[in-house]
């Protein structure tokens, strides 16, 4: 998948490509450990 990049990777479409991705599984595992944490039964 990465190899049908190299050849349109620049420094400003990585860069902002790298950003995106990035801050979407950052903001996927914040999500997904704050539902896990919500959903532990109050004891």
């Amino acid at each position: 998948m990465l190899a049908n990049f190299i050849p349109l990777f620049d420094f400003k479409n990585g860069a902002f490509i790298m950003i995106v991705v990035f801050g979407l599984v950052i903001a996927g595992l914040v999500g997904a450990v704050w539902l896990m944490m919500n959903q532990k039964p109050k004891k």
